[in-house]
C-alpha cells in the first residue's frame, strides 16, 4: 500500500491573518505553510502524520503533494525529518486562483509517479484530537471490506454539519449509503463527518480522471458524492473515536481555538482513573426462562457490586485480585483449602476476555481504537457461586471503563447490543452457562421487564426491555448459603430437553412468561399480595421441571425455612441464594434470626435505582 499526504492547499485567510496580527505572538509563523504550523503537543501538524505513516511494514512508499509556492518549506522539512525529498510532488500552483484542487493533486501524484497499488490519502494539514490512533487497524478494516474506505468521526456539539462532508452509514454493513457535501440544515439527521482520510483500491484509481473530466478542480467531497450517490460504488465507513479539524480556509482565531481545545483534551486525559460499578441483581420473576425465549423481571441491588478501575499506563496490565486471584499462599494446606472452596477461576480471566472481545467488536464494527495502554484492576463484594450475577458484573463494569477510555458512545454500542456483548464474553470466551437476563439488568439498571420471545430474538437479535417504576417498592429480602456449590451446575439437562421439544419443558417456559406478565401488572398496581403468590408459583414451576435432585438440598432447605414464616420465596438466580417478600414485619425479624441460626447470610434488599441514586455506576 502507498500513502499520499496532501499539503498543496493555499491557506490564504490564515496566512494573511498571521501576517497582519498586531500582537506579535505569531510573527515567527509568517509565511509558514499550514501543515508546518504547531499542532497538538507543540509538534508540527505534519510531524504527527509522518510519524504515524512512517512504517515500512505498512506502506511501501509515502509521497507528499505540495504547491510551488511552499515547495521550499517542505523540502527543508523533508531533509530535517528523514523524508525522501524525491517523493515530494510539486503541483506547480502558486495561488488559490490557479490551484489544482485536492482530487487533481492526488491524480497528479498517481499519474506522474506511475503508482499502481492501493492508496491511503490523508490531508497533512489536519489537526487530530487524539495523537495515538492505530493506523494498522484502519488498513486491516479496509482489507476486510470489498470497496473503498472513508474515515469519519462524530461532530462535537459546537460543529455545524453544514461545514463538513456528512456520511450516512448502514450500521450492519458499514456501507456508506449517502454522502452529502456541506448539506443545508434539515437535509440529514446524520452527525457523522468525513475527513480527508481515505483508502482507495487500485482498481478504482481510474475513476479519478473520469471524475476530473466532469468536475475539474473539485474537492474530495464532490468526488465522493459522485462515486457513492451517482456511480453507486461500494464505499465503507470506519469511525475514529476522536475529533478532526482541517485548517483549510479558516482564520487565526479558529486555528488557535481548535489547537487549545485539542491540547486541553490531551492534558485532561492521562492521569485520571476511570472507575465504574455494576451491581448484583435478583431475578424477581420468570427466571430461568430468559435462556428459553421466556420473559423475566429482575432488579439491580445496591447491597453488592463489582467495581473496575482503569488508568492509562505505558503497557497493558491486568492486576490480579489478592483474594480472587491468589498467587501467594500461607502453606500447601492453605492452597488446598482455598482451591477446594474457591476453585481456580478468579476474575482476571473476565477482564482479559472482555478486553479481547472489545477489540474484536471494534475491529469488526469499523471503529479504530487509539494506541493507548491501560492498567485494569477490579474489586467485588458479590458473594461467589450463589447466582447473583457476580461474573457478569465484573464484565459489565470493565466494558463501561473501556467505552469511556476509548470514547465509544451509546450509538457505537447501544444498550441491547451491550447486553449481548457481555453474554458473549461469558458464553463464547469462557464457556459459562448463562442467559441474557443478568446482562440486560446490569446494562439498564434498576427494575427491568424483559421479553425474550423467539420472534424478537430472531428479527432484531435482542429482546424487548422496559425499565419499570421503582417508587414505593415493598421490602424484598435475600438469603444465601455461606458455603455454596458451583451455581453453573443447576441448569442441568433442561437445555437439551427444551431443544428437543419436550412438552413439559416447552410448556413450563411459556408458563414462566405468563407469570412474568401477571407480575408486571401486580407491580404496576402495587398489588403486593398477588406478587407474593406469583413468586411462590414461579418456584413451584421451577421445581416441577428441574426436580429436587437438581435444585439441591441447600436451596430447598432455605425455601422451606422461609415458608415456615409465611414468606413468598424463590431462587433469584441459578442457585445458592433465595429472594423473598414477607409482608408481615414481625415475621420478617423472626425469619432473619432463623436464617442466621441455620448458618445462612440474610439481608434486606436495597434496590439500586439509577435515576434516584447518587452512588451511580461511575465515580
Amino acid at each position: 500500500m502507498i500513502c499520499i499526504l496532501l499539503v498543496a492547499g493555499h491557506g490564504t485567510v490564515l496566512e494573511a491573518q498571521i501576517k497582519n496580527d498586531e500582537t506579535g505572538l505569531y510573527s515567527h509563523l509568517t509565511g509558514v505553510p499550514k501543515a508546518l504550523l504547531p499542532g497538538v503537543g507543540g509538534r508540527k501538524i505534519l510531524d504527527f502524520w509522518w510519524e504515524t505513516v512512517n512504517m515500512r511494514q505498512l506502506f511501501t512508499e509515502v509521497y507528499l503533494v505540495t504547491n510551488a509556492d511552499k515547495y521550499k518549506y517542505y523540502e527543508r522539512w523533508a531533509t530535517a525529518n528523514d523524508f525522501p525529498v524525491e517523493n515530494i510532488v510539486n503541483d506547480g500552483s502558486t495561488t488559490l486562483e490557479d490551484r489544482l484542487g485536492a482530487v487533481a493533486d492526488l491524480e497528479l501524484a498517481i499519474r506522474s509517479r506511475k503508482l499502481q497499488d492501493d492508496i491511503m490519502v490523508i490531508a497533512g494539514d489536519m489537526l487530530c484530537a487524539d495523537q495515538n490512533f492505530d493506523i494498522a487497524q484502519v488498513i486491516r478494516f479496509f482489507r476486510s471490506e470489498p470497496g473503498e474506505l472513508i474515515i469519519y468521526y462524530e461532530l462535537e456539539e459546537s460543529e455545524k454539519s453544514s461545514s463538513r462532508g456528512i456520511v450516512e452509514v448502514c450500521p450492519d454493513t458499514h456501507r456508506i449509503t449517502c454522502f452529502l457535501e456541506k448539506p443545508q440544515d434539515g437535509l440529514t439527521a446524520s452527525r457523522l463527518a468525513s475527513v480527508v482520510f481515505y483508502c482507495l483500491q487500485r482498481e478504482t484509481l481510474s475513476h479519478l480522471s473520469d471524475f476530473l473530466h466532469v468536475q475539474p478542480r473539485a474537492s474530495f467531497g464532490r468526488f465522493w458524492e459522485w462515486l457513492i450517490n451517482e456511480k453507486q460504488l461500494d464505499v465503507f465507513g470506519m469511525k475514529l473515536p476522536t475529533g478532526f479539524q482541517l485548517i483549510g480556509q479558516v482564520g487565526l482565531s479558529d486555528y488557535t481555538k481548535w489547537l487549545t481545545h485539542y491540547s486541553t483534551k490531551q492534558q485532561d486525559n492521562p492521569a485520571k482513573p476511570i472507575t465504574y460499578r455494576s451491581f448484583a441483581r435478583v431475578g424477581l420473576m420468570g427466571n430461568p426462562s430468559d435462556g428459553f425465549n421466556g420473559k423475566t423481571i429482575a432488579m439491580s441491588i445496591s447491597n453488592f457490586w463489582a467495581e473496575v478501575t482503569l488508568v492509562e499506563s505505558q503497557t497493558l496490565v491486568l492486576v490480579p485480585h489478592p483474594l480472587n486471584d491468589p498467587t501467594e499462599f500461607g502453606s500447601l494446606q492453605d492452597l488446598f483449602c482455598i482451591s477446594r472452596k474457591e476453585g481456580y477461576l478468579g476474575g482476571l480471566r473476565l477482564l482479559q476476555a472482555t478486553c479481547k472481545k472489545f477489540y474484536q467488536f471494534c475491529s469488526k464494527q469499523g471503529i479504530a481504537l487509539t494506541k493507548q495502554n491501560f492498567t485494569l484492576k477490579y474489586d467485588t463484594n458479590i458473594p461467589r457461586q450463589v447466582g447473583l450475577a457476580g461474573s457478569s458484573a465484573i464484565v459489565s463494569a470493565t466494558l463501561k471503563c473501556l467505552m469511556k477510555f476509548y470514547n465509544i458512545t451509546e450509538n457505537d454500542l447501544p444498550k441491547p447490543i451491550r447486553a449481548n456483548f457481555i453474554l458473549n464474553v461469558e458464553t463464547d470466551e469462557l464457556f459459562i452457562t448463562a442467559g441474557l437476563q443478568d446482562r440486560v439488568v446490569q446494562v439498564y439498571e434498576g427494575l427491568v421487564y424483559m421479553d425474550f420471545s423467539k420472534k424478537l430474538m430472531e428479527e432484531q437479535g435482542y429482546g424487548n426491555y422496559v425499565s419499570m417504576d421503582m417508587s414505593g417498592l415493598p421490602q424484598f429480602w435475600l438469603a444465601y448459603l455461606s458455603d455454596p456449590s458451583d451455581s453453573g451446575r443447576i441448569h442441568s439437562n433442561i437445555r437439551q430437553r427444551w431443544l428437543s421439544g419436550e412438552p413439559l419443558v416447552v410448556e413450563a417456559m411459556k408458563s414462566f412468561a405468563e407469570l412474568t406478565d401477571q407480575a408486571r401488572t401486580a407491580l404496576q398496581e402495587r398489588d403486593w399480595r398477588r406478587l407474593t403468590q406469583l413468586m411462590d408459583q414461579n418456584f413451584e414451576l421451577r421445581r416441577s421441571v428441574y426436580t429436587d435432585d437438581c435444585l439441591g438440598p441447600g436451596n430447598l432447605k432455605m425455601v422451606q425455612l422461609a415458608r415456615q414464616f409465611g414468606s413468598a420465596v424463590k431462587l433469584p438466580g441459578s442457585g445458592g441464594a433465595v429472594v423473598g417478600l414477607c409482608l408481615d414485619e414481625e415475621k420478617l425479624v423472626e425469619m432473619r434470626q432463623a436464617f442466621q441460626e441455620a448458618g445462612c447470610v440474610f439481608c434486606v434488599i436495597a434496590p439500586y435505582n439509577p435515576s434516584a441514586s447518587t452512588v451511580g455506576g461511575h465515580h
